[in-house]
């Protein structure tokens, strides 16, 4: 039994994950604002546990929730951007201070003590991994002008690289996974369909993802990947 806490799980690459990585007899905290899928035919035991991580206070609530379980892999998944991001709208001075900070809590500054508190249940588990979802705007000289998101994921780097290092004797494997642009998925009788939003052929199948957080969750602890950038065929390299 692999037990994941998968954060920012109720839509998106989130319920992907959720679906499709964990199997037959795994256990599954998930954390969102609203309710996920539960009740799936699929042997998973998943338990809710309702969070706004845009208050500092999530991360107690986090941690309570799971109490003294082990942990084996934490998926650090939430992520939101500016109202006018990814379009032709977007000025960084028309951007409200209250914005900024929205978006900077919940993908960076919320993660911190959240995946604070979760270290000593990852010490209990079996080949414990951190898994944070980046992004490809968070690289170096990224063309692109979202100044709080690309911040966020920016900094959310140096959280993996820095907790790596850190965790090291420990032997739990950080890694940061950086798509590019991925699709919209869609699930039909509780199964996962291709991509649909934007043009799903220039985006990155969010199963492509999936098969890659698969793979890393399987490694063992002698192993760490540390940094993946997955592009969309169509994305500017």
């Amino acid at each position: 039994m692999t037990r994941y806490l998968i954060i920012g799980a109720s839509r998106g690459l989130g319920e992907v994950l959720h679906r499709t990585v964990p199997v037959v007899g795994d256990r599954c905290w998930l954390v969102s604002r609203s309710e996920p899928a539960l009740r799936l035919a699929d042997g998973v035991t998943r338990t809710w546990i309702r969070a706004d991580l845009t208050e500092r206070a999530s991360a107690d609530v986090i941690a309570q929730a799971i109490e003294a379980e082990p942990l084996d892999v934490v998926i650090y998944n939430a992520g939101i951007w500016e109202d006018e991001a990814f379009s032709p709208d977007y000025r960084f001075e028309d951007v409200s201070d209250e914005e900024d900070a929205r978006v900077l809590a919940v993908n960076l500054t919320t993660a911190i003590p959240v995946l604070k508190r979760l270290i000593p249940a990852l010490r209990r588990g079996v080949r414990p991994k951190i898994v944070l979802i980046g992004s490809v705007n968070g690289l170096p000289y990224v063309n692109a002008p979202e100044v709080a998101y690309n911040a966020s994921k920016f900094g959310l780097r140096g959280v993996a690289h820095a907790l790596r290092t850190g965790l090291r004797r420990d032997r739990i494997a950080v890694t940061i996974l950086n798509p590019g642009s991925f699709g919209v998925p869609r699930f039909v009788d509780g199964q996962l369909i291709n991509a649909t939003g934007g043009d799903a052929d220039a985006c990155i199948p969010p199963q492509d993802l999936a098969t890659l957080v698969r793979a890393i969750v399987s490694l063992s602890n002698a192993t760490v990947v540390r940094e993946l950038d997955v592009m969309a065929m169509e994305d500017p390299w």
